[in-house]
């Protein structure tokens, strides 16, 4: 007995990291900055369907998924913002009369491999080498997807998907911190800021990038530059709990992936403390 073609699949979405690691259970690919678009083909019937279920009137795209040889066929890829309109596939969801969600991912690709994409569609093809995401930045790419070789295709954000965006990198000046939780010692998250004209303008938190050492080594030099008001004079979103202020004398080094439309640093993380530079030479022209 055939099973129906549905009429719509949830698409998996990925988990933003800022962690990076190589291991041979995953696979990486280039994450494209365009439509994310569902493919159902039913006979020679073509549905484009963007994530937000919007349909789309892409006539070349659809007369080239209309003349592959599977009956029934739902695709999963990203549409670029290029002239070509290309469609990068990367995930087969359906063959046929089969759901091959279930399938891990190994074998979808395998699946997907035997179909003759031809243009304007492309198949995504795996990154080779230590470090993809080195490659990414370097080539001007949004970043790379780690994608576990054993994964089904699950209709949810998933951890076993993860986006690795190409990071920020640039210096700031401590002016206060948090009180650790848990089993967490020194310190919960430097408040991190920079200098603009006469204003000392809030950032946001750094609250990974430390070990343990690190994190007393911090709470000792901040324990010792402690005032009772916060040095910010341009600022929203400070915490208010369990916070202390301090002198504005420590600069760090600090990678992040993007400011957020508030002006905070969004996904930041430690790389470590500069002792070459004075707190009044950072700055950051966003315009």
């Amino acid at each position: 007995m055939s099973n129906p073609l549905p009429e719509w699949l949830e698409p998996m979405a990925a988990t933003l990291t800022e962690k990076r690691f190589n291991d041979p259970e995953w696979l990486f690919e280039r994450k494209y900055d365009g439509i994310r678009l569902l493919a159902f083909k039913e006979d020679t019937d073509v549905r484009l369907i963007t994530r937000y279920r919007k349909l789309q009137d892409i006539p070349a795209l659809a007369a080239s998924i209309a003349r592959l040889p599977a009956r029934n066929l739902i695709l999963d890829g990203e549409l670029s913002w290029d002239r070509y309109s290309t469609y990068h596939v990367f995930d087969i969801l359906w063959l046929d009369d089969l759901d091959v969600t279930a399938l891990p991912l190994d074998a979808r690709r395998a699946l997907l491999t035997d179909l003759p994409l031809t243009s304007p569609m492309q198949r995504v093809q795996e990154l080779r080498g230590a470090a993809p995401w080195d490659r990414a930045c370097a080539d001007g790419w949004e970043g790379v997807i780690a994608k576990r070789r054993d994964s089904p295709y699950e209709h949810k954000r998933s951890k076993h998907w993860l986006k690795m965006k190409c990071e920020l990198t640039g210096d700031f000046v401590v002016g206060g911190f948090t009180d650790p939780l848990g089993s967490r010692v020194g310190l919960g998250a430097l408040l991190v800021g920079f200098y603009r004209n006469n204003d000392f303008v809030y950032a946001g938190k750094v609250g990974t990038g430390f070990d343990q050492a690190l994190l007393r080594e911090l709470r000792a030099k901040l324990d010792a530059a402690e005032q009772p008001t916060t040095p910010f004079t341009a600022a929203t979103g400070l915490p208010r709990l369990r916070q202390h202020w301090v002198r504005p004398e420590i600069v760090v080094t600090v990678a992040f992936i993007e400011w957020t439309n508030h002006g905070k640093l969004r996904h930041s993380r430690l790389l470590g403390v500069r002792t070459d530079r004075k707190p009044r030479e950072v700055t950051w022209d966003r315009s």
